[in-house]
């Protein structure tokens, strides 16, 4: 009986390496999710989310004519943004609700900025973003968290191949998503009354529900139009 020919073996071949490639555009996505939900990893991967969430802050403030005085990363993945200017009104409110809001939105700029082919844009933009936090750092734990970040930035963007570099990017993309929806899940279990909601909740005197949701709403709506720059275009 004759063997399978040669190109029987060449469309088996074909075929495989088609459904590797079609499942393997998902990996970033599913290495992201990990890194959010694997507890020991998450207390590493916070910090990212933590970076996001202050940069956020920050960019409101001096965004809405605060004067920014000062950025904290802290080993247990909290943070502090400072900035002087008045206790209430709009300004602050944007500010307070910036944190939440940030890494949701620099996710979704990434994936539209993968999506226009301006991967090393997002790649040096967040160098660029990393060292214009660094004069603001006021701990030493914080300017490790951004010579951690800025490093990794740079170090692909300027030796990773593209694979490499496109890959390290959505999965940094997904991290900010997914690690932010989590971050407000827990802040909503947070009863210390010294959260953003609770900021929000007393400048806006709307309850932390109202909050909670809207948040959610945000993240879960740019999750959506990232996956559908990235897998539907």
């Amino acid at each position: 009986m004759a063997g399978p020919c040669r190109g029987d073996a060449d469309w088996h071949h074909g075929r495989v390496n088609s459904y590797w490639t079609q499942w393997s555009a998902y990996l970033p996505v599913l290495v992201a999710a990990a890194l959010v939900l694997i507890g020991p990893l998450w207390q590493l991967t916070r910090h990212a989310v933590t970076l996001a969430h202050e940069a956020g802050h920050a960019i409101a403030a001096v965004g809405t004519g605060r004067r920014l005085t000062g950025i904290r990363l802290h080993s247990d993945t909290s943070g502090l943004t400072l900035s002087r200017g008045k206790p209430r009104g709009p300004g602050m409110v944007l500010t307070a609700a910036a944190g939440y809001l940030a890494p949701s939105l620099l996710g979704l700029a990434g994936a539209a900025l993968i999506a226009g082919g301006q991967l090393t844009l997002l790649l040096w933009g967040s160098v660029g973003l990393v060292v214009a936090m660094v004069p603001f750092i006021r701990n030493f734990f914080g300017l490790l968290v951004l010579i951690a970040a800025g490093g990794a930035f740079g170090t692909v963007a300027y030796y990773g191949s593209p694979t490499l570099q496109l890959s390290f990017g959505y999965v940094v993309i997904w991290l900010l998503l997914i690690g932010n929806l989590r971050t407000i899940v827990e802040a909503a279990q947070n009863r210390s009354g010294r959260s953003d909601l609770d900021q929000l909740r007393t400048l806006t005197h709307l309850p932390r529900l109202v909050w909670t949701v809207l948040l959610v709403a945000v993240s879960v709506g740019t999750g959506v139009l990232a996956w559908r720059a990235q897998y539907i275009g």
